[in-house]
């Protein structure tokens, strides 16, 4: 196109749709999405978040009032009982829980994104006809159980096995560790159901064959290993060790073919990255209105510390940072098409940058708020705390920055897109 013609169709344009387009509320329905977690948290989430951090309590009733507002199938489509909302919407979840209490958001994006979007994405219809109402109405409470106890990111490495029987059910045997939503109280009840990888053979490259199997609570050999203690932060999820000792699932449980779980793995993990990378926007959010507002309240040698140039600092960074995650994880979802892959690059690269931005700027609010921030009562602490495992779930940010070097080395013009 001339360059003059080009010029001519910007300036017809309508300019004003363009400037008040906002990224993180791209349609009048997000922004009541967004507007109604927000009072639910504010109402139900806020109040309770406190005590289930400090006792390490999951709270499944006010989990399961999420069915309620369709939030548990947000991305699942309407037949299944879902909401059939897009990424945009899941950020938004995320993003708004995890301002008030990560560790309740972890356990809502365990259940949501691992288990549910991967059903709704991956599953026969058989499969999901009869699951996905009961985890979307939150009578199901749902895991994903990819790692173990010696391998996390090596996911070729798993050690959990598979093996068809002659009478056609499979018999699995392996631990599964740092479930998130793998015990759903202190008794060890086991999650209703889960996703599980293991091995069942290998391909003729010789590469071990992965397979998924949806495992549900009273099948033979699934127990509670353990549920976790004394973790550093996200206390209010439950993390369990799962194991399966000559657990046997009919030949419904396998989830597509022998050997099909590294396509839908690495599909579902660029939704999980981008939904974590939201969960970090909402501490870093959250972290930032709360040193910004004490900044004008306390006063030191005369002054507002907001008037000094150290505490300026702090808060300019933080606010810089913030609007940059923003942009970037409201872009990456605007692009994220749940139902295909393709979307390494910044998934990897938006959790890669959010998560550890999230935790520097927890910390500065600290800073900021002094010895109150080292305190319960003024939250920071514990977003401080729970940011700290977005930095190693989902993917550590070795594997992120590991993945973004390959992908470009693939692919250098992205750059310049």
């Amino acid at each position: 196109m001339p360059h003059r013609v080009l010029l001519f169709a910007l300036h017809e344009y309508d300019m004003d749709d363009w400037q008040t387009f906002d990224i993180g509320n791209p349609t009048e329905e997000h922004a009541m999405l967004r507007e109604m977690i927000r009072d639910f948290v504010q109402e139900e989430v806020e109040p309770q978040a406190h005590e289930h951090d400090k006792h390490e309590k999951f709270n499944v009733d006010l989990f399961r009032q999420l069915g309620d507002y369709g939030l548990l199938g947000i991305t699942v489509p309407e037949e299944y009982g879902g909401a059939g909302l897009d990424a945009t919407a899941a950020v938004i979840a995320n993003e708004e829980i995890s301002a008030s209490d990560p560790g309740f958001g972890l356990a809502y994006l365990a259940h949501s994104m691992l288990f549910v979007n991967n059903l709704a994405q991956n599953g026969s219809e058989e499969q999901k006809t009869r699951i996905l109402p009961k985890v979307c109405s939150g009578e199901w409470i749902g895991a994903m159980a990819m790692s173990e106890p010696n391998y996390g990111t090596d996911v070729l490495g798993m050690e959990t096995t598979a093996e068809l029987n002659s009478d056609g059910n499979w018999v699995i045997n392996g631990n599964k560790m740092w479930i998130t939503n793998g015990s759903i109280d202190d008794e060890r009840t086991p999650a209703d159901v889960v996703w599980v990888y293991a091995r069942t053979g290998v391909d003729d490259r010789g590469r071990p064959q992965l397979s998924t199997f949806i495992i549900e609570n009273g099948a033979p050999g699934y127990s509670v290993g353990q549920k976790i203690y004394d973790k550093t932060g996200m206390r209010a999820s439950n993390t369990a060790e799962l194991v399966f000792a000559d657990c046997i699932v009919g030949p419904e449980a396998l989830v597509g073919s022998p050997g099909s779980s590294i396509h839908h793995m690495m599909k579902n993990l660029e939704i999980e990255r981008l939904t974590l990378a939201a969960m970090s926007l909402g501490i870093a959010r959250r972290s930032l209105d709360i040193m910004n507002r004490y900044a004008s309240d306390r006063v030191a040698f005369g002054k507002p510390i907001r008037s000094f140039g150290q505490m300026q600092r702090y808060i300019g960074e933080s606010y810089a940072e913030y609007r940059a995650m923003r942009a970037y994880v409201y872009d990456t979802a605007r692009l994220l098409d749940l139902n295909e892959g393709g979307q390494r690059l910044d998934s990897d690269g938006v959790k890669l940058y959010a998560t550890t931005k999230a935790k520097e700027i927890a910390d500065r609010a600290i800073q900021v708020l002094g010895g109150y921030g080292y305190v319960a009562e003024y939250v920071v602490e514990r977003l401080w705390r729970d940011s700290k495992l977005m930095e190693i779930g989902g993917g550590t940010i070795e594997s992120h920055q590991k993945n973004i070097t390959r992908d470009l080395a693939k692919d250098p013009d992205a750059v310049n897109r």
